[in-house]
């Protein structure tokens, strides 16, 4: 692919998502410019085939296409698995089943999301998940080098983020480690974003941040529900802010991953008629709401029935249609699953069903905790 036909396809790709609402910012408009992507996909990703035992994963090395149709994949507005389950796309030799690990997200949420964050010239960022180092570059094209420090737990991705940023011109602060715990020697930060997914704001995170600095991450829980909060650092040592009308999922941080499910007997104890209808975890929001009812419980079924399940204390919750337009509920074990979901989901039909955006998170020395309207309003502590 020549440079011309590179410089053209990413003027492409900059009107695109300026024309869908991405990106309203000039300056990233000229990083998304200005920055290689294909650079940042190695010489393989996955492609997805849907299976009736599950999503099958075929590695698509960049000899198997033109230089054309390479280009046209890697200036597409679409993510790309490159990992799954620690196998990088160009050492899988077959499709293989699994859940990715690291991807190189479609540039109009990378973009969206460092908008949200108030980046703005001037500004030092600690970035967690280097992943393919996409992100990174960006950064470094708006910020300089000096002012980006990125880390990434999985040594194999990070050694080819390296790579791929250095052949980009790039050379920000670069760590392998445990994200979580941030990057102290670069500290104070005026941004942290993240582009992983965690249960709770990791206390280094809020001492590594400026009084007035922001965090801006995407929040995720054991039923998979998802958000993204941007908060505002107070100099109490306090943070507080509001869940963003930009959904998005990224993947978990490996630590905040869910217990592995064991074999159980569903469908046990005491069986009562449900207050609400099941398919409300089917919302987006509803599933937000419940999981903050619930956070401890793994999510599995649709429909016609749907199970919780606390691996710690073996608790369950099995819902299953009546036959006449109702719903039973069997829960088992020392925690009332669908109890505490009811509670959560009723509290938010109540006031509305009012969109995401209307939920805020505060931390403070004490406890974490997401509320509804405003801080003063009904809130769920978060597991921290």
């Amino acid at each position: 692919m020549t440079a011309l036909r590179s410089a053209r396809l990413r003027q492409a790709l900059v009107t695109r998502l300026m024309t869908e609402g991405y990106v309203h910012d000039r300056r990233w408009a000229e990083a998304v410019g200005t920055v290689p992507r294909e650079a940042f996909l190695g010489g393989a990703v996955f492609r997805a085939t849907n299976t009736e035992s599950g999503t099958l994963w075929t590695p698509l090395r960049r000899g198997d296409v033109s230089a054309e149709e390479w280009a046209e994949l890697a200036y597409a507005n679409q993510t790309w698995v490159t990992q799954v389950g620690g196998i990088t796309a160009i050492e899988a030799l077959q499709p293989i089943a699994g859940a990715p690990t690291s991807s190189s997200t479609l540039p109009g949420i990378v973009v969206r999301m460092l908008e949200i964050a108030q980046i703005a010239d001037g500004d030092s960022v600690l970035e967690i998940g280097t992943g393919t180092g996409y992100s990174t570059a960006l950064l470094c094209r708006r910020l300089g080098d000096r002012a980006v420090t990125s880390i990434e737990y999985d040594p194999s991705v990070a050694r080819q983020a390296e790579e791929a940023i250095s052949s980009a011109g790039y050379a920000p602060t670069l760590v392998v480690g445990d994200g979580l715990a941030g990057y102290d020697e670069n500290a104070e930060y005026d941004r942290l974003i993240a582009t992983c997914s965690v249960r709770y704001v990791p206390a280094a995170w809020l001492w590594q941040v400026r009084d007035g600095g922001t965090i801006t991450t995407p929040f995720w829980g054991w039923m998979n529900g998802s958000g993204l909060v941007h908060l505002t650092l107070a100099d109490d040592g306090t943070a507080s802010g509001r869940f963003d009308p930009f959904g998005v999922a990224f993947m978990p941080a490996r630590p905040h991953v869910a217990p592995p499910l064991s074999h159980y007997l569903i469908g046990r104890g005491e069986q009562r008629e449900s207050r609400i209808d099941p398919n409300i975890l089917d919302d987006t929001t509803g599933l937000f709401v419940a999981q903050l009812g619930a956070p401890s419980a793994q999510r599995m079924g649709t429909g016609d029935e749907t199970v919780l399940l606390d691996v710690a204390t073996g608790s369950q919750a099995t819902t299953r249609s009546d036959g006449a337009g109702g719903w039973t509920v069997r829960q088992h074990g020392p925690l009332r699953l669908w109890d505490q979901v009811e509670q959560a989901v009723l509290t938010w039909q109540e006031a509305g069903r009012p969109p995401q955006s209307s939920f805020g998170l505060t931390i403070t020395s004490d406890r974490q905790y997401v509320w509804l309207d405003d801080d003063g309003g009904p809130n769920w502590n978060l597991p921290a």
